[in-house]
């Protein structure tokens, strides 16, 4: 008994490892563009992603013909939405600045462009997903959409005015 078990065990530790090598790097993309931190320094969408594995690994079993990566993004998500939005409630709670390319975008239209227009999940999924109305998340999306297209201009600073020399 021990020994099916334990040769149970190895086959779904060696199908999540097979899983997780075909699908972390675009994962990972995918929590580096909701977090808006560069590529190359991305620790919260790290987090995001591990966090993402732990749950899919956990369900492994349970998954019975489910898409994995399907579970690993709406895990992703979801903690990406309830971690922003319960951080932006907290009066005080410092988070570091989005700098990335869609660092213009707000948490919620980040999320809403991310699942529709990079990982094309379509449009009554994502609101099904994040308990949003079809036309609030097709809102969200156009606008987010017209911000990355259409990026607000950057007024130049003004030159300083130049001072009179002493006479």
């Amino acid at each position: 008994m021990r020994e099916r078990q334990r040769a149970r065990g190895d086959r779904r530790a060696r199908e999540f490892e097979v899983f997780v090598a075909g699908a972390a790097g675009r994962l990972l993309h995918t929590a580096t563009l909701l977090t808006a931190e560069p590529p190359d320094a991305n620790p919260r969408a790290r987090r995001l992603l591990t966090l993402a594995l732990a749950h899919t690994y956990a369900d492994w079993d349970r998954l019975r013909g489910e898409d994995p990566y399907d579970r690993a993004r709406q895990h992703l998500a979801t903690r990406f939405a309830r971690t922003v939005w319960h951080r932006c409630a907290v009066p005080g709670h410092a988070r570091p600045e989005p700098r990335g390319p869609l660092a213009a975008l707000t948490p919620r239209e980040r999320l809403v462009l991310v699942l529709r227009m990079y990982e094309g999940v379509a449009e009554e999924q994502t609101a099904a997903l994040l308990g949003l109305p079809a036309e609030r998340v097709r809102t969200l999306c156009d606008r987010a959409t017209a911000t990355v297209l259409h990026p607000a201009r950057r007024t130049p600073p003004h030159p300083a005015a130049p001072t009179a020399a002493p006479s």
